[in-house]
């Protein structure tokens, strides 16, 4: 069976490739064993019975580059199965396929860059520090080049020049990750609101089939374009004003004669590790971190209070009765 595409016969129309299961899974980048498991799924139509062997088309070839683009764009299987019969019935795929692309398409306008081993060394300190780069790989910071040990990539070169300027001005390495973990999951709680947002005001009227019809999903990836700056803009403009009023506050508190107070009145910020507010969210949802751990703060100082009052006992507290 040839193994080349499109070959013409007698000067004739070109004849479809043909592909054997083990040619498929070389061109395809897949196994045999995944490609026999896609057909028993249904993701991919059956070859064609030729004698005692199987005769894979261009079509089996395209079939699984699109699932595999789906799986890296973080699609499961059930949900690729119900958008390639949308597009077998008929309904259209690239619409769908534009909308997708265009949700994992770049957020920003910054092109990630690469930075070697002796800058970052000279960036920070001087001295090599392998467990702040493993801290600092695990963040996503820094990502490893795969055969080159004495360059990293970075996907956000802005980012790593904050830490800079961080660890410029004193702060040491674990205290910028530590906060960069506790800003990530208050982002990531904005994010996520801001999506659960739009999508009840904007996109479930786009979404209401499953999958999408080829023209709602064509409109939804135009309004995604629309609505991508909006995000950014209005945590820039937020983050600016939050800034302005609570850092001047800060400075006359610090400028005050006397040690700085607060009014108990006054909401204070206490900064909390990562790991606990990922917990709560886990256990009550995102929406309700804040309030469950104001609950449960109130109810911790009211356990106290009621210890330390009981721990008194009835030594000479006696209420005296008036006759």
């Amino acid at each position: 069976m040839s193994e080349q595409s499109a070959q013409s016969a007698g000067g004739g129309q070109p004849v479809p490739a043909e592909y054997r299961i083990e040619d498929l899974a070389h061109h395809s980048g897949a196994t045999v064993r995944t490609i026999r498991a896609y057909q028993d799924r249904g993701l991919l139509p059956r070859p064609e019975r030729r004698g005692r062997s199987n005769v894979y088309r261009d079509t089996h070839l395209a079939r699984l580059r699109q699932i595999a683009d789906l799986l890296d764009r973080g699609y499961t299987l059930a949900s690729i199965k119900e958008l390639l019969e949308a597009w077998d019935a008929g309904r259209g795929l690239g619409g769908v396929l534009g909308l997708v692309a265009e949700v994992d398409g770049p957020w920003t306008d910054e092109e990630a860059d690469r930075i070697s081993r002796a800058e970052l060394d000279a960036t920070f300190g001087g001295q090599p520090d392998e467990d702040a780069i493993h801290e600092a790989i695990e963040l996503g910071v820094l990502e490893r080049i795969p055969d080159r040990e004495d360059e990293f990539l970075v996907p956000s070169p802005q980012e790593l020049a904050v830490a800079a300027e961080l660890y410029e001005a004193g702060v040491p390495l674990n205290a910028i990750a530590g906060h960069l973990r506790e800003l990530r999951v208050q982002v990531e709680h904005i994010a996520s609101r801001f999506l659960e947002f739009t999508t009840e005001h904007v996109f479930a009227r786009y979404l209401e089939h499953r999958p999408p019809t080829d023209a709602d999903a064509a409109e939804a990836a135009t309004m995604v374009r629309r609505l991508r700056p909006l995000a950014q803009q209005t945590v820039d403009a937020e983050l600016a004003r939050a800034m302005r009023m609570f850092a001047t506050r800060h400075l006359q508190n610090h400028l005050s004669p006397g040690p700085s107070q607060v009014p108990d009145e006054e909401a204070r910020q206490v900064a909390l590790p990562s790991r606990t507010i990922r917990a709560v969210q886990n256990l009550v949802g995102a929406e309700s971190v804040s309030a469950f751990i104001a609950a449960a703060a109130e109810r911790e100082v009211q356990t106290r209070t009621l210890d330390t009052l009981a721990s008194y006992g009835p030594r000479e507290n006696k209420v005296e009765q008036v006759p």
